[in-house]
């Protein structure tokens, strides 16, 4: 009777979140959710009857939505920082990092963790409403497979389904040993990650070498010319990497996997206003040096193609010093179309951030990543290897969104 009554529930609470699941969405670690579910609007949706037993006519009716608001003064504090930022309309937790592998060429991955703060007022007494909905994209790099392996997730947060814990990075959508999940160990400062599609399943443990490098003015980055157009954002670059991954060749009987190490790029990201209305979509690096220095570099194009913002910070070596607020300038060098979604992805580029000129060159062409199912767009996300004058300086990943069709809040 027990399983019986938490199935019900869980069916029933997947109903009423499901009239969630239309409307306008939100950003991943610069990437942004076109059409991905933030709420549904008075005109197109009823309240449901409260599980306390409060007459759905007493509840308040639907208001617009309020959001906390980044602000420049704020000070970012750890370990609580790691956590999520529940007040804010999105946020995300994104990882992505080469691998090397025993007998095998080199290879890519990402795992990312996006939480949606919806237009449910937080007034609603019921405990069914869906005030927050978690989103979670993993994918493989591997050249002799020459696309992405790549898997989606959705569901809204509570119930078993899924959960984006505040003090602390505690990501997870599922249950069981099939749960995605990207936690940090507070007594290490390690991360653990987990995911696994239909061809693919990595398990990974990433270790930083440094505190959050804290991007734009101490954790502060604008992100077009009014300063409520900006994110709070640090990044964790060079983590290393251990752990082991399984493709369809490998998932069978008892075969463990393959062995992998490797470096992997870390953001952490939380706003509530991400993009102006003249803007389409953007360019973002984040490499990891051979020097053991970072460069994270980024900027938002308009609907004409032409830049409206831009950004960088660059770490010289492992402990020298930061520059931040530097003006990069983005260079197509070559381009690749896809056949499924008809995009041209400028996939090698020119980075130029003042004497420092980096060449860009993808692991593969085909790194598209088609997320329709759940964050409702189709963005380019690579492996890349950094070279000056043909000689590698790092690798690290090219992201690139608004290609596929224009961004909208």
């Amino acid at each position: 009777m027990i399983s019986s009554r938490r199935q019900w529930l869980k069916v029933l609470a997947l109903r009423l979140s499901a009239r969630g699941l239309s409307g306008p969405a939100l950003p991943g670690s610069m990437l942004v959710c076109s059409t991905m579910a933030a709420a549904p609007t008075a005109a197109n949706t009823t309240t449901p009857a409260p599980a306390s037993g409060v007459p759905a006519a007493a509840l308040p009716s639907p208001a617009s939505p309020t959001w906390d608001i980044v602000k420049s003064d704020t000070v970012l504090r750890f370990a609580q920082d790691h956590g999520a930022h529940l007040g804010f309309r999105t946020e995300w937790w994104y990882v992505t990092g080469w691998l090397q592998r025993e007998g095998a060429a080199d290879a890519g991955f990402q795992i990312t963790f996006f939480r949606s703060r919806t237009a449910h007022p937080d007034a609603n007494p019921s405990r069914f409403a869906p005030t927050q909905l978690v989103l979670a994209h993993a994918a493989l790099a591997l050249p002799e497979r020459g696309r992405l392996l790549h898997a989606q997730r959705a569901a809204r947060a509570g119930f078993g389904l899924a959960t984006t814990a505040t003090g602390d990075t505690r990501a997870s959508i599922g249950s069981g040993p099939d749960a995605w999940s990207l936690t940090r160990d507070p007594a290490t400062d390690r991360y653990r990650a987990h995911a696994s599609g239909s061809d693919f399943a990595f398990t990974l443990e990433l270790t930083p070498d440094a505190p959050p490098l804290l991007q734009g003015q101490s954790g502060y980055s604008r992100k077009g010319p009014s300063p409520s157009q900006a994110s709070h954002y640090y990044s964790r670059p060079q983590m290393a990497v251990t752990g082991s991954i399984r493709t369809s060749r490998s998932t069978s009987g008892t075969t463990p996997g393959t062995a992998v190490r490797g470096r992997a790029w870390f953001d952490h990201e939380w706003s509530s206003d991400y993009l102006g209305s003249q803007s389409s979509g953007w360019d973002w690096i984040g490499i990891n040096l051979d020097d053991g220095g970072a460069l994270m570099a980024f900027q938002i194009r308009g609907t004409d193609g032409k830049p409206t913002w831009r950004d960088a910070t660059l770490r010289r070596g492992a402990n020298g010093p930061v520059r931040s607020g530097l003006s990069p300038v983005f260079e197509t060098l070559r381009s690749w179309r896809s056949v499924r979604s008809g995009a041209q992805w400028p996939v090698s580029q020119r980075v130029r951030i003042d004497d420092l000129v980096i060449e860009l060159e993808p692991l593969f062409d085909d790194q598209e990543l088609d997320a329709r199912g759940s964050t409702g767009i189709t963005y380019w996300e690579g492996a890349v290897t950094a070279s000056v004058s043909g000689r590698r300086i790092g690798r690290g990943y090219l992201e690139l969104t608004g290609y596929a069709g224009a961004l909208r809040f």
